[in-house]
């Protein structure tokens, strides 16, 4: 009997897979993987298995998500299981909403299966907490983007003036944008914020700076996606760690915050 896994691959490190996320990959006849996937976790995959690379770069998606819905509805057609991997988590901006309201306009048998997303995992490995008792209490995470017209604008006012820590996904194109609302909605200009690039990840990069300043950082430093960016003061916590020698990290990335 044909089910679809809608399965959350984790932030990056192929080792954050879960037991459940795992075992779809390895009896699933087809395949769906986006970009962000760690492509190690496709060597689970038992023989004969039939690939399809969704893509999605900023900007340039390989596949568009109507023509996805439309595979993944075809393959379990065919008597298939099929499991659809996702960076992340796929209902955390992965659209797995999306497509799992488009197998159930057709009948279809489906499973979601959550995976560690990179809001929390990212600052994580790079010595942040996304909630500290005596820092922060409450977080929110933020698409950076949103397509014009399609969606209501992100409460700005709102998420400074009520939430402790922001994890702002997709957002470093539109950094300089994200800065200027905070700012304008009466976040201080010193208040922390950390880029991380490649989270979790071997090539995983940290800077961290100021609403003030992150952006001349992170245009000398060349960050660019995929970056997770955290706003507020548990970012201070990294310091912490690496005056106690607890992050294997070049600590000149801290004087951007520091200064």
């Amino acid at each position: 009997m044909s089910k679809v896994y809608l399965v959350g691959a984790g932030p990056g490190d192929p080792d954050l897979i879960t037991v459940k996320a795992l075992k779809c990959i390895q009896k699933a006849d087809v395949i769906l993987y986006d970009r962000l996937v760690n492509e190690q976790l496709l060597k689970e995959a038992k023989p004969g298995v039939d690939f399809v690379f969704c893509g999605k770069h900023p900007k340039f998606h390989i596949l568009k998500q109507e023509t996805i819905n439309h595979l993944l509805v075809k393959y379990a057609k065919e008597g298939k299981t099929v499991t659809r991997l996702k960076g992340g988590d796929p209902f955390v901006f992965g659209r797995g909403a999306e497509e799992a309201e488009e197998l159930a306009k057709h009948g279809i048998s489906f499973d979601i299966v959550p995976g560690i997303t990179s809001g929390i995992a990212a600052p994580a490995y790079a010595g942040i907490p996304i909630t500290h008792r005596d820092m922060g209490s409450s977080f929110a995470v933020i698409a950076g983007h949103r397509c014009k017209g399609k969606y209501k604008e992100v409460d700005w006012e709102s998420l400074a003036k009520g939430v402790d820590t922001l994890a702002i996904y997709m957002g470093i194109t539109n950094l300089p944008y994200i800065c200027d609302q905070l700012l304008s909605n009466e976040k201080k200009k010193d208040t922390p914020v950390a880029i991380i690039q490649q989270g979790t990840t071997e090539d995983q990069r940290v800077v961290t700076g100021t609403l003030g300043n992150i952006v001349d950082v992170v245009e000398k430093s060349k960050i660019s996606n995929p970056a997770m960016i955290v706003v507020g003061e548990v970012v201070r916590f990294r310091s912490r760690l690496h005056q106690l020698n607890l992050l294997n990290e070049d600590p000149v990335e801290l004087e951007a915050l520091e200064a």
